[in-house]
């Protein structure tokens, strides 16, 4: 069972390396564990429920506290303190279009509002609703809405209910030679529904695409109706409104049903390694990868920063002394930047992508490096999350941030963002370690994903005051480099103010014109991507 207040699964906590936790405690001092809230404690503390007595919903006070928040740092803050000043004061989980009508009757009838909550992986406050808001609210969660609906094997397309799991979807494609290939780092945990909402990007998307590419169509049901978006290959009658459905956060209605883009599970994937002997030339390398063409379906560059602390948490000290020595020699470093790619296919494009990626290293003062590197980062990357847990026991909090800007700023993008967090917390006397990547690649540009850790504070308040902070700056640094507020996290609450400044003034209008026609009463997840909706 997932825990309550974290990422992992009950007794499945992973541990930090020593070899880490010295580079921390270097950097920036050592942790300061805190004390967590029991669940127990939490519970025995819910609030009655205004909606007791509803039909169909669940007030049961453990059921409200597991739906009580997503994954960003502020609810995290919220329940490993037990500090909990909103919960939703009821639980729905319909099972069919008709279920999920009748919730919407019943938040009319009470004057509720209602939150879609697929599997609670939000990093940016997308299912949690300011404290004091006064209306009741029901969490609308889709679990039941799940498994594989239909096939049609001849065009690939794959029709999935929206509470659907990551796991679960790869597993029903697996027999009939089918991927989607659509691997978020949240993806053990998130559903189908909230990828389309959020409008996700998946590890591997330059080989199997986004999944604005991958959704084909599908159903929405909202208060004023139900829309369904035909699966059309490609259309010019009119204005494609799935593009309004990717994004919209649950802030229209409720994604029941998604039809995906599939494809033949490929017969060959190669995850080889590089090193590149600065920050600088990893950038100019990159950006001509990925104005090549090459059939990758993922890069991943990594600061010097990055690149030291992944080669710490790997928890072997005496192969990265042997590695750093071999880098030396080759005349790489001494801040070097790891590359990692992944190429997709039959074994003759693998090999073609892999032999075309090492010239263009090549031709950077790069080397590549033999082992199990890229392996290793394959088959760990969706455990990477559980390690948030082990840094909060050991008294630090982490937390990430993204964006993307053209090929011309992203060096300068990256210079002012991790600069803002470095030096977020000076005022107080504490230090933040920033580290980040390039993980998708555009021709004509690149995202930026940036991790940063500082230590816990003695008091909850000041550690979500220390978070507010450093969003903050960082947040105002990626607008004045020109950047979008949000590659892949989506808005949430989190974004919103910052969302008119990317949309613009009569964007913004448009967004909320839409927002009233398929959901007039504004009882959809308010707050969400529009700010204007808590005002």
């Amino acid at each position: 069972m997932r825990r309550w207040n974290g990422w992992g699964a009950i007794g499945a906590a992973e541990r930090v390396p020593d070899e880490a936790l010295r580079l921390l405690a270097a950097a920036i001092g050592p942790g300061r564990p805190r004390p967590d809230a029991t669940f127990e404690d939490v519970v025995a503390a819910v609030p009655a429920s205004r909606l007791d007595g509803e039909s169909g919903l669940s007030t049961e006070p453990a059921d409200r506290v597991r739906h009580a928040r997503g994954q960003s740092l502020p609810d995290w803050i919220a329940l490993r303190s037990g500090r909990l000043p909103w919960l939703p004061d009821a639980v729905a989980r319909p099972a069919s279009e008709d279920d999920v009508m009748a919730v919407f009757a019943v938040a009319q009838r009470a004057d509720a509002v209602v939150i879609p909550y697929g599997g609670g992986t939000s990093v940016v406050g997308g299912v949690t609703l300011a404290a004091g808001d006064p209306l009741p609210a029901i969490t609308l969660a889709t679990e039941a809405l799940a498994g594989l609906q239909d096939l049609d094997e001849e065009s690939g397309l794959a029709t999935f209910g929206a509470g659907t799991l990551g796991p679960d979807l790869e597993a029903a494609l697996q027999p009939h030679g089918l991927i989607l290939g659509h691997f978020p780092q949240s993806w053990e945990r998130a559903t189908v529904g909230g990828w389309v909402a959020a409008r996700s990007v998946g590890q591997q998307s330059i080989g199997f695409g986004r999944i604005d590419e991958l959704f084909a169509g599908g159903r929405l049901v909202a208060p004023a109706g139900t829309l369904e978006m035909p699966p059309f290959p490609a259309s010019a009658a009119g204005p494609d409104l799935r593009q309004l459905i990717l994004g919209s956060e649950g802030r229209f209605g409720v994604v029941t049903e998604a039809i995906l883009r599939t494809v033949p599970r490929p017969p060959r994937e190669a995850v080889p390694a590089w090193f590149l002997p600065d920050w600088s030339r990893a950038l100019v390398a990159a950006r001509e990868m990925a104005r090549s063409g090459l059939p990758l379906s993922m890069a991943r560059v990594s600061t010097p920063a990055e690149t030291e602390s992944l080669l710490a948490l790997g928890g072997r000290p005496g192969r990265v002394r042997a590695l750093r020595a071999w880098l030396r020699v080759r005349g790489v470093g001494p801040e070097p930047s790891l590359l990692l790619v992944a190429a997709s296919g039959t074994e003759k494009l693998v090999e073609l992508a892999v032999r075309e990626v090492g010239s263009i290293v090549r031709r950077h003062g790069g080397t590549r490096v033999g082992g199990s590197l890229g392996r290793q980062w394959l088959g760990n990357r969706f455990r990477t999350p559980n390690l948030r847990d082990a840094l909060w026991d050991a008294g630090y909090a982490i937390d990430t941030l993204e964006s993307a800007v053209d090929w011309s700023r992203i060096g300068a993008l990256a210079k002012g963002v991790q600069g803002a967090l470095a030096t977020g917390l000076e005022a107080e006397g504490e230090r933040v370690h920033v580290f980040g990547h390039l993980s998708h690649l555009y021709p004509s540009g690149s995202s930026l994903y940036v991790t940063y850790v500082f230590r816990l504070a003695d008091d909850p308040d000041a550690t979500r005051e220390r978070w507010r902070r450093l969003k903050t700056a960082a947040s105002e640094a990626i607008v004045a480099g020109g950047g979008t507020i949000s590659h892949q996290h989506g808005v949430g609450r989190d974004h919103a103010p910052y969302l008119a400044l990317e949309k613009g003034p009569l964007g913004m209008a448009v967004l909320d014109d839409v927002a009233r026609r398929f959901d007039p009463d504004r009882r959809m997840n308010p707050g969400a991507l529009l700010e204007m909706d808590a005002s």
